[in-house]
């Protein structure tokens, strides 16, 4: 390496804007999410003595959680505690493959095998050093690097487009059925509550060392947090977050398992769109209306009472003939991002060992793309 730059035992001065501070909780699925916490342009020398990260130098979370990967651009930005950069000797290593090849099962295997923590699992930078690398030749590192980043830029590609369109779904909510009714309500709608639209039916408990290898989604409180081979709900359907993350609002466009953390969203009345019942619960402050326990938790009765306009059935089946398009497209993309990773994550070792070249690997990615 040519560079190993860990902030780890420091903790900056953090501001409401200014220089963007990476933190491990914004370092997911290969990406790194927009930051919402920043440290001051002035504190900046002082707070980056350590080293000051460079365009194409990768992140790792050494802590909760461990071994999530990412590379930087060339924004400005901080880095805060838990998290270690890492920067290839230009003449040996490439830093687009060493990003691909820590995500790799060779390397994360590694990772967790030189973690210690029991509710925590770390790595220390000493036995993160003694982690083996595969590195083939230089041309070759950067030939799979060019082949793999396809696959990656494919799948930014589909995350921007369904950004895109739940923005619009979003903005069609807005214009029917808030804009509408700022002042008075249109002739047919009427005044109801959150309990007269739909139950918070009770999910049930499914601990991971449980689960089956599947394609049913299974979601907590905060939303996916794994698969499983058994559907406890018929989607597409609501998940509200129950306890952890309470009044969290997750749309599944499959059959579903929600865990005892969650509830799970049943029309009921006059009102049968569950495209518009999704976006009124968004609308709703579900968060604030909590059960009183040492385990933040959302009190359902609470939300029942929660005021929420409902418009005349055609206008909501209007409404469904908008947005459904939108979110089946949403879920297309999603399930092509997943088969490409699976693909992505397929090639790396392949293409280590040999078993596939480049030109190969190239031919088989045109025929998926």
């Amino acid at each position: 390496m040519a560079a190993i730059i860990d902030y780890r035992g420091k903790s900056p001065t953090k501001t409401t804007f200014g220089i963007p501070l990476i933190t491990a909780k914004v370092v997911k699925g290969g990406r790194i999410e927009t930051p919402d916490e920043f440290i001051a342009a002035e504190d900046y020398d002082n707070w980056m003595q350590r080293g000051i990260p460079q365009s194409g130098d990768v992140v790792m979370t050494t802590e909760a959680p461990l071994g999530e990967i990412a590379q930087l651009d060339g924004t400005k930005v901080a880095l805060a505690q838990r998290l270690i950069t890492l920067r290839g000797e230009p003449a040996l290593l490439d830093n687009t493959f060493l990003k691909f090849l820590m995500q790799s099962e060779f390397v994360q295997s590694q990772l967790h095998g030189r973690a210690t923590g029991t509710t925590v699992l770390g790595i220390r930078q000493s036995e993160l050093r003694k982690v083996e690398l595969a590195v083939p030749p230089l041309p070759e590192q950067r030939a799979i690097a060019g082949v793999l980043g396809t696959l990656d830029d494919k799948i930014e590609l589909n995350r921007r487009m369904n950004e895109t369109l739940e923005a619009l779904a979003q903005t069609l909510f807005k214009r029917w059925f808030v804009d509408a009714t700022q002042s008075a309500l249109p002739k047919g709608w009427r005044e109801s509550t959150i309990g007269q639209l739909c139950e918070f039916a009770y999910g049930e408990s499914l601990k991971a060392e449980t689960r089956r290898p599947g394609l049913i989604p299974v979601y907590g409180s905060n939303g996916q947090v794994g698969w499983h081979d058994e559907a406890l709900v018929k989607g597409p359907g609501i998940v509200v977050g129950r306890k952890g993350n309470p009044g969290i609002v997750t749309w599944s466009p499959t059959d579903f398992f929600p865990i005892d953390t969650t509830f799970y969203v049943v029309p009921k009345g006059e009102c049968r769109s569950l495209y518009f019942l999704f976006y009124a619960l968004r609308t709703q402050d579900l968060a604030s209306l909590g059960a009183d326990s040492a385990v933040p938790g959302l009190n359902r009765n609470m939300a029942y009472m929660s005021e929420q306009v409902l418009p005349p059935a055609d206008v909501l089946e209007k409404f469904d003939e908008q947005v459904k398009p939108l979110f089946d497209q949403i879920h297309h993309n999603d399930e092509e991002s997943r088969t490409l990773a699976a693909l992505r994550d397929a090639l790396l070792p392949k293409l280590l060992s040999g078993e596939i070249r480049v030109k190969s690997a190239k031919h088989l990615i045109e025929s998926k793309t």
